[in-house]
């Protein structure tokens, strides 16, 4: 069972992102499978990395973990869950010393809280964030 479609446009009103490959198909995103709106996507300028700064923090942390040029195939979901939850999770001076988990949870929004079960999100202790390539060792 997913969000449902109010709770998804709560959540998600516009999705700001680059132009990559995983976006060519908009409309499947933008649309329910009945053609209803649920959110707008906008596309960054090529190789203008300014215009979302705060998703820029993320791709970096992603490769303290996974390096550059490193295919993601052999990863599993549950390799990229536990690297969502180390990396927002990571406490950040922008965030006033708070991590974004720590960020969204004092919020004590129902639409959050359906997002984060259904995304089994998990809210790492900050001296236990693990952001390397041996985190994946099983």
């Amino acid at each position: 069972m997913g969000l449902g479609i109010e709770t998804f446009r709560k959540l998600f009103p516009i999705i700001l992102t680059d132009n990559g490959s995983e976006f060519k198909r908009v409309e499947d995103i933008e649309c329910t499978d009945e053609l209803e709106m649920r959110t707008h996507i906008y596309f960054c300028d090529p190789m203008a990395s300014w215009q979302k700064p705060h998703i820029e923090k993320n791709h970096e942390f992603i490769r303290y973990a996974i390096p550059r040029k490193r295919s993601l195939n052999p990863y599993t979901d549950e390799d990229i869950l536990k690297l969502m939850n180390n990396i927002n999770s990571t406490r950040r001076p922008s965030l006033g010393n708070k991590s974004p988990y720590e960020i969204a949870l004092e919020q004590n929004d129902k639409n959050f809280k359906e997002l984060w079960d259904l995304m089994k999100m998990d809210l790492i202790p900050s001296d236990e964030v693990h952001l390397k390539p041996d985190m994946f060792i099983r």
